[in-house]
């Protein structure tokens, strides 16, 4: 597990270089000055942007492979897609977003996740004030809609967590046989997925009376945040810990990581199903994992954006399960991880970017998830 190790130093190089870029004033302006703006205008095409948190995350590195893959097929070369990198911020996603718009004139199509639910009224609001589309992932307000914005926000595309996080809690509480104190690693607390995972995981603990849950923390999905909280809990609970639930795999690293430097060895479950991750499931190091397809996300929002701006289709003729759908998800176990890995990671599948719904889970529930 030494990828871990190197993992948490490459988000504290990060992190650090981040902040002496703002600082500076320097954050944004490489995504500013992409020329992409330019040849968009001169080939009468939509510049395309993705607005996310970190490329360092393998999560969010395969949704922006997938972005790229998509413009690969509609003739752009990977570098003429922006990247817009909040870092967290949920400021920065805005103020990004806004900066883009303006350069471009509004002539844009944004995919996007707005970092927390609250940040995705400005973003929409914003984009359909410039006359542009978007398309978002993950994290809005139950009661905000796109159909509520006409053409300009597209879809909006997130995954059905709760479900799939009650299976890998269970798969826990069974590798823990069904007796002893378990512990929590979250994510940011206004995401949707933090807040349907740690359902999932609560819903699971009904059905498991012999285990008791000590302790729930948020390590806002950082590899690092999750170590320094794993180490916490290690002091504070020591042998009384005999699993762990982590809201993602990045944050399961820093906790195999805490537990590793204490010589300890329990079941640790996660979600994303990146690439490391399922390698941990397949050596038994990670019990479980969650695979959200993210490549497949990146490129399907912005595949959806971008052919709603040159007028394929028109959003607001859609139906309403065109508009907010659930993405897939597929638990992966020991059982099934070296087959899976073949299938998805060894090899990227091949994706039809104009077969926007063909795998979609249905319309969002709100209230009883899918």
């Amino acid at each position: 597990m030494a990828f871990i190790k190197n993992y948490i130093d490459q988000q504290i190089t990060r992190r650090r270089d981040f902040l002496l870029a703002s600082a500076y004033g320097l954050v944004g302006a490489a995504a500013a000055g992409n020329p992409l703006a330019a040849f968009a205008q001169a080939q009468g095409k939509p510049a395309v942007a993705w607005s996310y948190r970190d490329r360092n995350n393998p999560y969010w590195h395969a949704i922006a492979s997938g972005g790229e893959s998509f413009c690969e097929s509609v003739g752009m070369k990977k570098s003429d897609m922006v990247h817009l990198l909040n870092n967290g911020s949920s400021q920065k996603s805005l103020s990004d977003i806004q900066a883009f718009l303006s350069k471009t004139g509004g002539k844009a199509a944004i995919a996007c996740d707005a970092n927390d639910a609250p940040n995705c009224r400005p973003i929409v609001e914003a984009v359909k004030k410039a006359g542009a589309f978007v398309s978002t992932i993950w994290n809005k307000p139950d009661d905000l809609h796109p159909w509520d914005f006409g053409d300009a926000w597209v879809s909006h595309m997130t995954w059905s967590d709760e479900g799939p996080a009650e299976q890998t809690a269970r798969a826990l509480f069974t590798a823990m046989g069904g007796k002893g104190g378990v512990v929590g690693v979250g994510g940011i607390a206004a995401n949707n997925p933090a807040v349907e995972r740690l359902n999932g995981m609560k819903k699971a603990l009904k059905d498991f009376p012999g285990i008791t849950l000590l302790d729930y923390q948020p390590g806002d999905w950082s590899t690092q945040k999750a170590n320094q909280v794993m180490s916490g809990f290690l002091t504070r609970f020591g042998d009384k810990i005999g699993g762990v639930f982590c809201a993602n795999d990045s944050m399961a690293y820093g906790v195999l990581e805490a537990l590793k430097a204490e010589g300890r060895k329990v079941p640790v479950v996660g979600y994303d199903g990146s690439p490391e991750a399922v390698d941990l499931v397949v050596k038994g190091d990670l019990l479980a994992t969650v695979f959200t397809n993210p490549h497949w996300g990146g490129g399907i929002t912005a595949a959806l954006a971008y052919y709603a701006a040159i007028g394929k289709f028109k959003p607001s003729a859609e139906p309403k399960e065109h508009r907010e759908f659930y993405g897939p998800s597929v638990v992966v176990t020991q059982k099934d991880a070296a087959e899976f890995k073949k299938k998805y990671i060894s090899s990227t599948p091949k994706y039809d970017w104009t077969d926007f719904w063909g795998t979609s889970g249905g319309q969002i529930k709100y209230g009883a998830k899918a």
